[in-house]
């Protein structure tokens, strides 16, 4: 939580005393995108199954997330990380339907205790790269949406604005700043949900809140810097702040961050007034409006915290999107 944010990451301090905020490098994600979407993801670097590299073996940079790349694949074959991503409405609606399609499949068949397999993290990347597309063009969502089927055209429509929201707060970062970030590969998908659930049983805040913060936060535990304020772990907490509310756990441990932040959350009006506690944590409007939209999404289709697990972080740069996890 913060009154501002910064370059590469998001981050938070207390809602009450703001010698505890922090101001994070800021992730441009898709925030991601998250996003989202996100991330959000998030999850991985690499896919499990035969995947390429993980997150932690280097940065990975592609081109722009709406532009250049290879052809589309032929039919039924997971696009590959860097394919190009449409243009045209027709073309770019048929891409949604079919990347959705084949990604909630895959997310069925896929052991969520282990890594993903490679094609759901590719369909995953393919998804995130093509609602960052749209979250830079209102009239080609618009017409995406108008070409959409009424339940996946309000889903595509709440990726889109919470990588938009997210995407406004973002700043480019130089080539010397991407090469200090580091990163890992996050916790199994059913691991990190089962903390989740976990932390909701104690402090009555929903999971999925937790996960779309998670997300927008360090992609599920992807990102492993310290923020340049000193926010750590993957809810990305300031010393001060895990003091009062880590409960004496470890900052970087997933359950006990978990468990921290909703603790927070809790102590900042959670689940009574979740706009107001989320706020909190980050002390912007388009980051809670991007949190809350996320979270609606899991509800509304749990699949999708399993499609953001696999989103990836993207930063910008002078020339745009810049990938750094995530396959090859």
């Amino acid at each position: 939580m913060r009154a501002g944010v910064r370059r590469a990451f998001l981050g938070h301090g207390h809602p009450l005393r703001w010698d505890l905020m922090t101001s994070v490098l800021q992730k441009s994600l898709a925030v991601l995108v998250t996003a989202t979407l996100t991330g959000c993801a998030g999850a991985q670097g690499a896919a499990g199954g035969g995947a390429g590299p993980s997150a932690g073996a280097g940065a990975r940079s592609g081109p722009a997330a709406g532009s250049g790349g290879v052809a589309q694949p032929p039919a039924g074959e997971a696009p590959g990380p860097d394919v190009r991503i449409p243009k045209d409405p027709a073309e770019l609606a048929e891409a949604v339907k079919r990347t959705t399609a084949a990604l909630n499949a895959g997310i069925e068949d896929w052991d969520k205790t282990r890594e993903p397999p490679r094609d759901v993290a590719l369909y995953g990347l393919h998804q995130q790269r093509v609602y960052r597309a749209l979250a830079r063009d209102a009239s080609l969502t618009k017409a995406v949406l108008a070409r959409l089927p009424k339940p996946l055209a309000a889903e595509a429509r709440d990726h889109v604005h919470a990588i938009a929201r997210l995407l406004a707060m973002a700043h480019p970062i130089t080539a010397a700043q991407r090469k200090k970030l580091r990163f890992a590969d996050p916790l199994p998908a059913e691991l990190l949900r089962g903390h989740m659930v976990a932390a909701e049983r104690r402090f009555g805040v929903e999971w999925e809140v937790l996960a779309a913060i998670m997300l927008v936060e360090t992609r599920f535990g992807r990102i492993r810097s310290s923020s340049s304020t000193g926010a750590q772990g993957p809810m990305q907490f300031m010393p001060g702040t895990w003091r009062q509310y880590g409960m004496g756990g470890d900052v970087h441990d997933a359950k006990d961050a978990i468990m921290a932040a909703a603790n927070y959350l809790k102590a900042s009006g959670a689940p009574r007034d979740y706009r107001r506690a989320v706020f909190a944590y980050n002390r912007d409007v388009r980051y809670v409006d991007a949190v809350l939209t996320h979270a609606k999404q899991i509800k509304r289709d749990k699949r999708s915290y399993y499609a953001y697990y696999n989103w990836q972080i993207f930063v910008l740069s002078a020339k745009g999107d810049v990938r750094m996890t995530g396959p090859r």
